[in-house]
């Protein structure tokens, strides 16, 4: 640390060096300081929000793989890796180091030796493989399935073909080696909560679902359903001298004028913003400073049902991204809330293509696309949406721009569960969703495989080999690159191909308040921070 010039040594130096001299050294001390206020303190409670619902569907990690439950999982769990935001990557979290074999799908883990389950013991290799086996049982229907299911044998095993999970391999105590049945990176597969890493003997217990057990920088004290959740501070955390925070407090509700409210009396530190309460926040020359915008790993979209007519025809689906002027629709309606897309893959993915155009406002082409389909008078379809600006409002902003080259649209509002099990059932036509597009590109692309049913991720029917081919191609490769241009390449396939209206990447903002700092901007889902990271100056009201 530099120290400061006593005032006689300023008189000594008086006599040496002229007065410009003199302000020149000044100001070159101070601003070589460090800056005292960007040094982490420890204390204060950290008051965040699970900010999507009026409740948590559960407080076992593995269950839920609701962005609202794994907002407060983060605090009580960690998983093998973690995201760091500021690389925008998975990180190693768990092990201090993982080697690859050279066949590329074999994972040597040394995990760290100081990590310590809430109850006292230490974490070992036998509590991954416990951990990954649980998520198999097929009885149960974990979400954190998909991810185990990429380890060799895994599928075998959740079968009962088989006793264990061939692809875990146990080398001592804190070497744990994974096999992959193809090439994955496992971090994108690793890091979230739906793959954290649980004590047997605790999940056991009837009280663990009352009373969770994990890894995680704050032990569980209390749950008041519908209103908050509690942690304080685990004192034997992994990570020395984190969590900064004393304690932490998540305000469970999906009211965002009660979340408005509370940030602006200073009850709550950080939170995500609506659309409506983002344009306050904006003009407002005080919040405004407090704001972090992320392009968030979700694409919004209207879907198609490609085995039905019109849709069907690649030059329909191409005609309605024509026949729509995305930008006015971004600007007017969105506020701003939104970012263009510009294929399936968002801006933040590590296969984005940057020099991908998106589809122009360009209602002749449209109509040029209809004629040669068969449809020079256009059509009607209706399409299944929920009752929010995001969707319903959307849509109807597009029903002017689609009526001028010949379509005529119409809304069937439905509720949320309604419209997703319509379309794994295939029963709708046409809808508005959001689908989750990372981090692991691959995966994200996935959702168009030929091979996959409707009631896995192709709820479009999207069907064409050559795509097929591409994907199979990347996911055979070991080379990073050549991976990432090939999944650049079915990602402009897919563009071309249109089996959605290509809307807009999410923009998430979240909120905070200017005694925070280190709050994280996770592409993934911004909701989730990293809270072991956060410290609260002097000035926090709750130090």
């Amino acid at each position: 640390m530099h120290e400061f010039v006593s005032g006689r040594i300023f008189l000594k130096m008086k006599k040496k060096v002229s007065r410009v001299l003199m302000s020149a050294l000044f100001f070159t001390l101070i601003f070589s300081m460090p800056a005292f206020c960007d040094t982490p303190m420890s204390g204060g409670t950290l008051r965040l929000s699970a900010p999507y619902g009026s409740a948590l569907k559960s407080l076992d990690p593995h269950v839920t793989y609701r962005s609202q439950d794994m907002v407060v999982s983060k605090a009580f769990h960690r998983a093998l890796y973690t995201w760091d935001s500021a690389n925008n990557s998975p990180a190693l979290d768990l092990a201090e180091s993982v080697t690859t074999d050279s066949s590329g799908k074999v994972f040597t883990y040394k995990l760290k030796k100081n990590v310590y389950f809430h109850n006292g013991r230490k974490m070992t290799a036998d509590d991954l493989i416990w951990s990954y086996a649980r998520l198999m049982n097929p009885e149960k229907g974990f979400p954190g399935a998909t991810m185990i299911g990429a380890i060799a044998g895994a599928e075998a095993f959740g079968k009962g073909d088989a006793t264990s999970i061939s692809g875990l391999k146990k080398m001592d105590d804190y070497t744990l080696q994974i096999t992959f049945s193809d090439y994955n990176d496992p971090g994108s597969l690793l890091f979230e909560a739906v793959t954290a890493i649980l004590p047997k003997e605790e999940v056991e217990k009837e009280s663990f679902l009352l009373h969770p057990v994990g890894l995680g920088p704050f032990t569980f004290v209390e749950h008041v359903e519908g209103s908050r959740i509690v942690g304080e501070k685990f004192d034997k955390y992994y990570k020395p001298g984190k969590p900064y925070a004393d304690r932490v407090e998540f305000v469970i509700t999906g009211d965002n004028s009660v979340l408005d409210m509370a940030f602006r009396a200073k009850e709550i530190d950080a939170t995500v913003l609506s659309s409506n309460a983002y344009l306050a926040y904006k003009a407002d020359p005080e919040l405004s400073k407090g704001l972090i915008e992320i392009a968030e790993l979700f694409t919004r979209h209207m879907g198609f049902n490609t085995q039905e007519k019109p849709f069907d025809d690649k030059r329909v689906r191409q005609a309605i991204n024509y026949a729509v002027d995305r930008d006015i629709i971004v600007k007017k309606l969105l506020k701003g809330k939104a970012f263009k897309a510009t294929s399936w893959l968002p801006t933040t993915s590590t296969a984005y293509d940057s020099t991908r155009k998106p589809y122009p406002y360009d209602p002749e082409k449209a109509k040029a696309l209809l004629a040669e389909a068969g449809y020079p008078d256009g059509f009607e379809f209706e399409a299944m949406v929920t009752d929010k600006t995001s969707s319903l409002g959307v849509f109807e902003a597009m029903m002017p721009y689609l009526a001028k080259v010949g379509i005529h649209a119409k809304a069937k509002v439905v509720e949320s569960n309604v419209l997703i099990d319509a379309m794994y059932a295939g029963k709708a036509s046409v809808w508005f969703r959001s689908n989750g597009t990372g981090p692991d590109p691959l995966k994200a692309l996935r959702t168009f495989d030929s091979r996959i049913p409707r009631t896995g991720s192709n709820v479009f029917a999207f069907k064409d080999p050559a795509y097929d081919a591409i994907l199979d191609e990347a996911a055979a490769t070991s080379d990073p690159a050549k991976k990432i241009e090939l999944l650049k390449k079915a990602d402009g396939f897919i563009m071309d191909a249109a089996p959605v209206w290509f809307h807009n990447y999410n923009k998430a903002v979240v909120a905070t308040q200017p005694w925070i700092h280190n709050v994280d901007g996770n592409v993934t889902e911004a909701a989730i921070i990293e809270v072991d990271a956060i410290w609260l100056d002097k000035n926090s009201p709750t130090r």
